[in-house]
C-alpha cells in the first residue's frame, strides 16, 4: 500500500491524532494546511509572505494560495517516501486540483481514508476539548459546513480506492486498523 495518504473525516473524528501517530511510525511527514501555512511563513518563502498578509489580517488564506502552498510542500525532499495529508482536500475542486497535481508530480498510488464517527460522538468529543469557540451551536455549525462542503469529497474518492474506517473506537484500535491498511 502507498505511503501517500489522505485523511478525511469530520471535525473531531481523530484525523490529526491518527495522522501524527501514523506519520511517526511510518517516518513520513504529517501535512496539514495549518502546518503548511505556518511552515511557509516561518521559512519566509514568497508564498509564505503572501499567506502571512492574510493571517496577520485575521483573514482565511484563499484557496488559490492554499493550492500553491500544497504544490510547494509536496515537492520538498521529506515527501519523497510518502506523506499524510490531513484535512485537505476540503472540497471537490481541491480534490480535482490534488488529482492533477499528483499526476504532474508522478505521485500516484494514494490511499484515501475516511474516519467515520457518529455525529453525537463528534459533538461530545469536540465539547470535551474545551476550546473557547467550541460550544454546541458552533460545533453543529462546523459539522453542517463539513457535510455541505467536504462530504462530497468522500463521494469523489469512493470509486478511487476509498477506505472507510470506524473512528468510533479507542485511538489504539483505530491506529491498529490504519497501520494494517498502510502495511497491506
Amino acid at each position: 500500500m502507498s505511503k501517500r495518504l489522505i485523511f478525511l473525516g469530520p471535525p473531531g473524528a481523530g484525523k490529526g491524532t491518527q495522522a501524527e501517530r501514523l506519520a511517526t511510525v511510518a517516518a513520513i511527514p504529517h501535512i496539514s494546511t495549518g502546518e503548511i501555512i505556518r511552515g511557509a511563513i516561518a521559512q519566509q518563502t514568497p508564498l509564505g509572505q503572501k499567506a502571512k498578509s492574510y493571517v496577520d489580517a485575521g483573514d482565511l488564506v484563499p484557496d488559490s494560495l492554499i493550492l500553491d502552498l500544497i504544490r510547494e510542500r509536496l515537492q520538498q525532499p521529506d515527501t519523497a517516501s510518502g506523506w499524510i495529508l490531513d484535512g485537505f482536500p476540503r472540497n471537490v475542486s481541491q480534490a480535482e486540483f490534488l488529482d492533477r497535481l499528483l499526476r504532474e508530480l508522478n505521485q500516484d498510488g494514494v490511499c484515501v481514508i475516511s474516519l467515520n464517527v457518529p455525529e453525537e460522538v463528534l459533538v461530545s468529543r469536540l465539547l470535551g476539548r474545551q476550546r473557547q469557540d467550541d460550544n454546541e451551536t458552533t460545533i453543529r455549525h462546523r459539522l453542517d459546513v463539513y457535510h455541505q462542503e467536504t462530504r462530497p469529497v468522500i463521494e469523489f474518492y469512493r470509486d478511487r480506492g476509498l477506505h472507510i474506517v470506524d473512528g468510533d473506537r479507542s485511538p489504539d484500535a483505530v491506529g491498529a486498523t490504519l497501520q494494517e491498511l498502510v502495511n497491506a
